[in-house]
């Protein structure tokens, strides 16, 4: 073999090693509730929202969306593959317990509490039970802060709280999400 040839060989080769270490993409797998990781890469994703207030149960929340949910258009459903992170922070408290809002009224973001995962894919809610807590092919999964501690939350509240929301896809702020988009 000529130096060229080796050298050309070579880089397939460690394209073809370096595709074989790449995690499995979401689709690839099938998932159930609790089982979806968080994706090492998720920061890099666009913002689904920022800055959601959350005054209910005192936090503020940054939710990001995969690319292949990102290319779902207003008025479709999430494309299989669709993956969503929320980090989920507590708002900054003063000594009374009163949640602090800063000057433009918005509460503050204190430390980072949980970071939830839903995905979507093909039969992925299948096993869901109780069936009539399934929200079409989405899982859920919850992590404290550490990102790799599974947290102890049912996730049939999950489930109950999106359920109503059949016609966006099971997905809370759906219109607001593309509404910002076409802004």
């Amino acid at each position: 073999m000529n130096r060229i040839t080796l050298t050309v060989a070579m880089l397939c080769g460690a394209v073809v090693i370096g595709c074989a270490q790449t995690p499995s993409t979401p689709q690839a797998t099938k998932y159930g509730d609790g089982e979806l990781p968080i994706p090492p890469e998720y920061k890099s994703w666009p913002k689904f929202l920022s800055d959601v207030q959350r005054t209910d149960t005192k936090q503020v929340r940054e939710i990001y969306i995969n690319p292949i949910g990102n290319s779902a258009k207003m008025g479709e459903a999430f494309p299989n593959g669709t993956v969503s992170v929320m980090e989920i922070y507590k708002a900054r408290e003063a000594s009374d317990g009163t949640p602090l809002k800063g000057a433009d009224g918005k509460l503050i973001k204190g430390e980072l509490l949980k970071i939830g995962v839903m995905g979507k894919g093909a039969g992925w809610g299948e096993t869901v039970n109780p069936p009539e807590l399934r929200n079409g092919d989405w899982v859920y999964a919850m992590y404290l802060s550490d990102a790799k501690t599974k947290a102890p939350d049912d996730l049939a509240t999950c489930r109950s709280c999106h359920l109503p929301l059949t016609d966006k896809d099971y997905v809370f702020r759906y219109d607001e999400y593309f509404q910002k988009r076409a802004n």
